[in-house]
């Protein structure tokens, strides 16, 4: 008894961060407003628009993946001067 009420305090401990990675196929058939084209300069544009610096985009070999939260923490902090 003892044993299993020190497993689930352990498991309890631990901070779990769920992450939403997601193609860009998958974001555009997800979030209408998106189109490929346009996601795909932005991705390719990085360095400038500071895509690259909001940790949003992750790589694996050819495999472009997208963390969703961060895009859109990106997406609201480049509109912060927006009309």
């Amino acid at each position: 008894m003892k044993f299993m009420n020190a497993q689930n305090n352990q498991t309890a401990e631990r901070q779990v961060t769920a992450y939403c990675y997601l193609t860009v196929n998958q974001l555009c058939d997800k979030h209408k407003a998106f189109k490929i084209g346009g996601v795909r300069s932005q991705i390719f544009n990085e360095e400038e628009n500071g895509l690259k610096e909001s940790g949003a985009i992750v790589r694996s070999g050819r495999k472009i993946l997208i963390n969703e939260s961060k895009w859109f923490a990106w997406l609201e902090a480049g509109n912060q001067g927006g009309a």
